[in-house]
């Protein structure tokens, strides 16, 4: 029989960047809180201190930040023909493990959508008509509007401190900034960042070809700053380890950084780490929760902690598979278009141009996660997707990001992969490659799914859950297109040697390579509980005192970086509880 905890007035799963924003907000309103993290504790002092935090071979090679698949994983599969396999080793995609969550090791690109992509399925009936949109496609609108979450994402950003220029400041659209971003309220709370010699040269040949560059909005502070709630940054340095690492320097946005440190001095918050939650337990009735059961790493036990309301802000693949461990709506069917939950997994489309220059001089070890100048030139909102036969839109960054030795060495192809070539392909080649990035939007597909694995569970015993994804046409007719857009812009800059990578028409989705961390959907945001598991203040249709936030509500992937509007959500759930939820618990309309 599970031991049970002293009940709370809130229990939140996962103390990453929506748990910590969830109880700070709530702990405000002088709620008990408790918060539950499956990993271990971590600070910046001292378990980000410097140098230890800047391994390379154990952070960037090992991942010693991330969840281990012996603890928790997935199984994948390309189609509903194949049987899924365990993600045994890292690869695709890295969910960070520990207090703070992801937060802690990305890189810090912190991004607004467009206001056309949250009413993207409208914006393509009213400019082209439904018959555009391709049979499987999962095409939907969000259930909010780009004006109601501007608030929101305006109190991220000073939250979360992010540095940047404003190209449309109230409806001005500013030179220097970028032109096709929706309005905002107030400008970024600091300044951009300096750039590096790659970037600037690719803003030179952008402003040539008619583009429109600007500084790529960061997650790292350009100066002193204190936010909100009275935490402190410092200014970046450029040391050039963010992702995959700690900052040890207060400069990147992070929980701990910008939340943690205020929020645990809060005397009715608590948190517990080695606390791994296993299923959100309901009312006889299943219309609301009565807590949630967890295991006591240190005890070797289940321990039931029943709460008022709980708030489920785990990674988005964490959080779908415990709503679908908890009965927390039907299981999406892919066959039948029935159920919600694991429904329009989608992910990222990326590609690439590198180019190598034998008299430019790049000093690669000099940068920050988010460093660079970008065009959004070919967003989602400049193109035409009936002539171009494709609906989505990518963004391009060019600047020095990763300073890393081990993991830093573009070189060309052909070049040996060990021995004496490969080491005079290094004496070459180090230091004068740069490259630009693209960076697009995923839709989501029938075909793409989560759901349990009928054969393989965890040390709990409990089902895996499964991932049936792979690559569509649409998503890579797209990359195809901004290929053909960047190679000359590229060419332009006249390298000694250029190299593209982008996905082609019929490309396989594999787990191996690393590709991003911007898992989303399967628990989507809806108007209603026939298709989606959230309404639009993140509140389960199933149970109305379970709210879950995080990625698993995007009904697409946007061309951005999903941070922003993580975070901008999250503010528009806590607002909602507090303003609306606590006076009268029940379903929010």
């Amino acid at each position: 029989m599970a031991r049970q905890e002293k009940k709370k007035d809130v229990v939140i799963v996962g103390l990453g960047w929506t748990g910590s924003i969830a109880g700070i907000e709530l702990a405000q309103e002088g709620l008990d809180i408790v918060a539950l993290e499956r990993g271990h504790d971590q600070s910046t002092v001292p378990n980000f201190e410097y140098p230890q935090q800047i391994d390379e071979l154990k952070y960037g090679v090992r991942l010693k930040m991330m969840q281990k698949p012996s603890q928790q994983t997935v199984t994948v599969r390309r189609d509903g023909g194949e049987r899924a396999l365990p993600y045994r080793s890292l690869g695709s995609f890295l969910p960070g493990n520990g207090v703070g969550g992801a937060g802690t090791h990305w890189n810090g690109l912190n991004w607004r959508p467009q206001e056309v992509e949250l009413k993207l399925r409208s914006h393509v009936r009213d400019n082209w008509g439904e018959q555009i949109i391709p049979e499987g496609m999962n095409l939907r609108d969000y259930p909010v509007s780009y004006d109601e979450l501007e608030p929101f994402f305006t109190q991220f950003e000073k939250v979360a401190g992010i540095s940047g220029y404003a190209g449309n400041l109230n409806g001005e659209i500013r030179e220097g900034g970028n032109p096709f971003e929706g309005w905002r309220s107030e400008d970024f709370p600091m300044p951009p960042l300096p750039t590096t010699y790659d970037s600037a040269k690719f803003q030179e040949a952008a402003k040539a070809m008619g583009y429109h560059p600007f500084p790529a909005s960061a997650g790292i502070a350009s100066a002193s700053y204190v936010n909100p709630y009275g935490m402190q940054m410092g200014p970046c340095n450029f040391c050039g380890f963010c992702e995959r690492y700690g900052c040890y320097q207060y400069s990147k946005s992070s929980p701990q950084t910008a939340i943690l440190g205020a929020l645990k001095r809060m005397p009715n918050f608590e948190y517990r780490t080695n606390s791994e939650v296993l299923r959100v337990e309901l009312a006889e009735d299943g219309k609301t929760a009565t807590g949630v059961t967890y295991w006591d790493e240190a005890a070797q036990e289940e321990v039931f902690q029943p709460a008022d309301i709980v708030i489920l802000s785990s990674y988005q693949l964490n959080n779908v598979h415990l709503m679908l461990l908890s009965g927390l709506g039907e299981a999406y069917n892919p066959l039948t278009g029935t159920g919600t939950l694991g429904k329009n997994y989608a992910y990222q489309m990326n590609g690439g141009v590198s180019m190598f220059f034998k008299d430019a001089e790049f000093n690669p070890f000099v940068g920050h996660g988010a460093n660079g100048m970008v065009i959004d030139d070919f967003s989602i909102s400049q193109n035409d997707f009936g002539a171009e036969g494709f609906i989505g839109g990518s963004y391009w960054r060019a600047g020095t990001f990763n300073g890393q030795p081990i993991r830093n060495m573009p070189l060309p192809k052909g070049t040996p992969s060990w021995g004496a070539g490969w080491k005079e392909g290094i004496g070459e080649w180090y230091g004068h490659a740069m490259s630009i990035g693209s960076h697009g939007s995923h839709m989501s597909y029938a075909n793409n799914h989560l759901d349990l694995d009928p054969t393989y569970t965890d040390r709990h015993g409990r089902p895996l859950m499964r991932m049936t994804f792979n690559w569509q046409d649409n998503d890579l007719k797209m990359n195809q297109f901004m290929k053909s857009k960047m190679e000359p812009l590229a060419a332009s800059m006249n390298p000694d040697i250029m190299q593209a990578g982008f996905k082609d028409i019929g490309a396989q989705y594999d787990v191996r390579p690393y590709q991003t961390t911007h898992n989303t959907g399967g628990h989507i945001m809806a108007e209603n509980a026939q298709e989606g598991a959230v309404n639009r203040y993140s509140q389960t249709f199933k149970a109305h005192n379970v709210f879950a936030m995080g990625a698993g509500n995007f009904v697409q992937n946007t061309q951005y970086n999903p941070t922003g509007l993580v975070g901008g959500l999250a503010y528009h759930t806590v607002h909602a509880i507090r303003t609306q939820y606590l006076s009268n618990p029940r379903p929010l309309v």
